[in-house]
C-alpha cells in the first residue's frame, strides 16, 4: 500500500509530498520546491530509498529544489508534461522575480502524459493531465489508496490560479469536472497548498465547482 508524509516547504508553504511502497520502501518525492535539508531530514527519518522525483507542474515553488536534488541523488526527474517546458526553462527568472534561492533549469527524465503511469515500488500511480494552472499540469492518483496529488488543480474551498501565463479558467474547471471527479467522491486529495480534502467535499461545497 502507498503511504505518504506531506512537508510544507518554502514561503509559498507549498506540500511536497514524500511517496514510498511500505512493502520495498522505494520512494519518490513529489515536488521538491526548496528547503532540501528538511526534507533529506525526512527521507532518512522515514527509513526510505529515494527513487525519483514526482513534479505536478513547474512553479518555482514547486519544482524550485529539482535540479539540484536529482544531481545530489542521481535521481530521475519524473513528469510534467511538455506543457510546461517554458516554465522550467524559466525557473532562474521565477526564483529572482519571488525571492527564491537560485534555481536552476532542467530537463525531465521522462515527460508524462495523461493515461501514463508511475511506479513507486509495487505501487502505481495513474497520470492524469490537468491543464488550466499551467498547460502541463499533471495529477498523480493511487486507487489502491484513494489518494490524489492534485498540485495547484484544486483546493480545499477554492481552484488553482489561472491568471499565470498559460493558465485558463475554462480549461481549469474542464480538468477539475472531468479528470478529478472520475476518481470518486471518497478520494481524498492533497493539494498543493493548505489542508488535505475530499472530491465529494468540494463538488458540495468550494464555490469555484459545487454542483459540477
Amino acid at each position: 500500500m502507498l503511504q505518504y508524509q506531506t512537508l510544507p516547504v518554502t514561503p509559498f508553504q507549498q506540500n511536497c509530498s514524500i511517496l514510498w511502497c511500505d512493502e520495498t520502501k522505494d520512494a519518490a518525492i513529489v515536488d521538491p520546491g526548496g528547503d532540501l535539508p528538511r526534507l533529506e531530514a525526512a527521507v532518512a527519518r522515514l527509513g526510505v530509498r529515494l527513487t525519483q522525483i514526482l513534479l505536478t507542474h513547474a512553479h518555482i515553488d514547486h519544482a524550485g529544489g529539482t535540479a539540484a536534488l536529482a544531481k545530489a541523488r542521481g535521481l530521475p526527474i519524473v513528469g510534467p508534461h511538455p506543457g510546461d517546458q517554458f516554465w522550467i526553462d524559466g525557473l532562474a527568472e521565477q526564483s529572482r522575480m519571488f525571492g527564491f534561492p537560485p534555481a536552476e533549469a532542467f530537463v525531465p527524465t521522462r515527460w508524462l502524459a495523461d493515461g501514463d503511469t508511475v511506479a513507486v515500488g509495487r505501487s502505481v500511480l495513474a497520470v492524469r493531465h490537468c491543464p488550466g494552472h499551467t498547460p502541463g499540469h499533471v495529477v498523480f492518483h493511487s486507487a489502491e489508496a484513494k489518494r490524489a496529488f492534485v498540485g495547484d488543480v484544486l483546493f480545499a474551498g477554492s481552484i488553482g490560479r489561472t491568471d499565470f501565463p498559460g493558465g485558463d479558467h475554462a480549461t481549469l474547471i474542464a480538468s477539475i469536472t472531468q479528470r478529478l471527479w472520475p476518481m470518486g467522491d471518497d478520494t481524498v486529495f492533497i493539494p498543493g497548498h493548505g489542508p488535505e480534502s475530499s472530491f465529494g467535499r468540494e463538488r458540495r461545497s468550494n464555490p469555484y465547482v459545487a454542483g459540477t
